[in-house]
């Protein structure tokens, strides 16, 4: 006999007005979409797992918000890799200088930094991100905070967790932008990916992007080199034909920042699909190794090789360490093969940091899940944009930029898709 006081209380059901649109996710990609269902006059709530809104936007943006890229549209385009031919349509509707327009009407004036990168005057997220909220509320945009995605109802409701029970919510048309999977303690933690699937949505796995890998250090170099920065190096993933400069940071487990993110692609995949991954390196990308080969073949008298090294090469601390680290021992005296070692200096790679240590992450929804208007094809009514679709980009204020892009692409297509059904009706 069943006990009736074990019974879950039904769930709560949320009043839907007419024409309403419901957006999921309090981020960059949804609340961007719900300032242009507002602005066409549609009425709009956003739902968000956190106390409060914007908060991935808020910690992205902790050392400078880094909003969009200077560069010509073309490189611009071109830094989505595969998914470049699809993201280059919603950056035709949205694209770089949209975004200054955007932080600039809601009075923020950005300007273009040394490393062509775009900043408001400020360089704050906060700010930006307030004016932009009290902007959507004087719009008449609503807001539902704790409010957890769980899914669809078999009446295909909106179902969300909330601290006073489950509740359902209808609407004519629903946003879903819900981020990746890298930001769980902000609400970015991929669990959305399940109740998709569920549904039959095609969802590709979720994996580290932007993100650092772990090496095999040994435990006296992790001592003493760990949070140590790589300087004036370039680097790139094995076999690639084309070098970057820049630096890293030698981390206690492995490596990570800038010049490693903007290679984690290939190096990621490298690690999926034939299970190793060597980001080369090379020390003194000024000197040639002719150059290197001819100063490590002077006599060196009395001297220490390491003093040798820094006298002849300038290679001293961390590059010295690490070319030692990464050399067999006979080669350490042999002029050509150390030179050729310098310029190109194997580093194994043993797997991704976590996920939720990195910046972005790839995977989600496949892109031939969705038609053009970014809505879900067998899901009328339902659309999607952000970091939850499958694509990535590199930092610079690429995945910022798409995610913006996407969004407006997809607010667009709800306003055309009620727009029909309403003519049907």
């Amino acid at each position: 006999m069943t006990n009736d006081t074990n019974k879950l209380p039904p769930p709560e059901t949320l009043p839907c007005t007419p024409h309403e649109v419901l957006v999921v996710g309090g981020g960059a990609a949804g609340l961007l979409a719900a300032r242009v269902l507002a602005a066409a006059g549609t009425r709009v709530t956003v739902f968000d797992t956190m106390p409060s809104v914007g908060r991935k936007f808020l910690l992205a943006g902790k050392g400078g918000l880094n909003l969009t890229h200077s560069e010509p549209l073309p490189d611009f385009t071109a830094r989505y890799g595969a998914a470049a031919p699809r993201v280059a349509r919603w950056l035709a509707r949205f694209g770089p200088l949209e975004v200054r327009e955007f932080a600039r009407e809601l009075g923020f004036d950005t300007f273009v930094g040394s490393s062509g990168r775009v900043f408001p005057q400020d360089m704050k997220a906060g700010p930006l991100m307030r004016a932009w909220v009290r902007t959507l509320r004087e719009a008449g945009v609503a807001f539902r905070v704790r409010h957890r995605f769980l899914g669809f109802s078999p009446e295909g409701a909106l179902r969300f967790r909330t601290p006073e029970g489950e509740v359902l919510a209808h609407s004519d048309a629903t946003v879903l932008a819900l981020g990746g999977g890298s930001w769980a303690k902000l609400g970015s933690d991929g669990a959305w990916v399940e109740p998709l699937r569920e549904l039959g949505v095609a969802v590709e796995p979720l994996t580290p992007a932007n993100c650092g890998f772990d090496c095999d250090w040994t435990p006296e170099f992790s001592e003493r080199w760990q949070g140590q920065p790589l300087k004036s190096i370039a680097a790139r993933a094995h076999g690639a034909p084309a070098w970057r400069r820049g630096e890293l940071l030698v981390t206690r487990t492995g490596v990570e920042g800038s010049l490693v993110y903007a290679l984690s692609a290939p190096l990621r995949d490298a690690l999926r699909n034939e299970d190793r991954a060597v980001l080369e390196l090379d020390l003194l990308p000024d000197r040639t190794q002719d150059a290197l080969r001819v100063a490590l073949a002077a006599p060196r008298g009395s001297r220490s090789r390491s003093e040798h090294w820094r006298r002849r090469l300038g290679l001293a601390g961390l590059k010295a360490a690490l070319l030692r680290a990464c050399t067999p021992q006979d080669r350490w005296d042999d002029p050509a093969a150390l030179a050729e070692r310098i310029k190109a200096l194997p580093l194994p790679l043993l797997r991704t940091r976590p996920i939720d240590e990195a910046i972005s992450t790839a995977g989600g929804i496949r892109l031939d899940a969705l038609d053009a208007r970014l809505m879900l094809r067998d899901r009328p009514g339902v659309f999607a944009a952000g970091e939850m679709l499958d694509w990535e980009a590199p930092t610079g204020g690429y995945l910022l930029t798409a995610c913006f892009a996407s969004a407006v692409v997809a607010a667009e297509g709800v306003l055309g898709w009620l727009a029909e059904s309403r003519r049907v009706l």
